[in-house]
């Protein structure tokens, strides 16, 4: 298998991966809550926050997605290790609030760490792409 399938394969699952999350926590948040890794969950007008963190995880796999599908493959390795930040900022949430080490370092540790990895896979493709020069147009004779 191709080192181009295998990252595809790889960026496809985050990108549902990261879409459910979003769509979960926008439509039920009180169930995914507990999966986060806080020690409690919002009250109150506070549960706002976790629909928020859906609709960020939307957004992050949108962006993914468009530029999957538009063939961007450089931007998408770029744009995987940048939003590798947002899951490492996650567990640096839930490690600094007290929360479960195992979820922080398990589920989002983990999800970030992966999303580094194929984002330089990504960028490890393109290398050869993004360093060929460019072929001059044919000057009219």
């Amino acid at each position: 298998m191709s080192l181009k399938k295998i990252n595809t394969i790889l960026a496809t699952a985050f990108i549902l991966f990261i879409l459910w999350f979003g769509v979960e926590f926008i439509l039920s948040p009180e169930t995914m809550a507990p999966g986060f890794g806080l020690p409690s969950r919002p009250s109150g007008d506070g549960g706002g926050f976790l629909i928020i963190k859906g609709i960020r995880d939307v957004v992050l796999a949108l962006v993914l997605g468009i530029l999957l599908v538009t063939g961007h493959r450089r931007a998408l390795g770029w744009v995987l290790l940048v939003e590798a930040l947002a899951a490492y900022g996650d567990m640096a949430t839930v490690l600094a609030h007290h929360g479960s080490v195992a979820t922080a370092l398990g589920v989002h540790g983990l999800t970030a760490t992966l999303m580094v990895i194929n984002g330089l896979l990504i960028m490890r493709e393109t290398r050869k792409v993004a360093a060929a020069p460019a072929t001059p147009a044919p000057q009219p004779a």
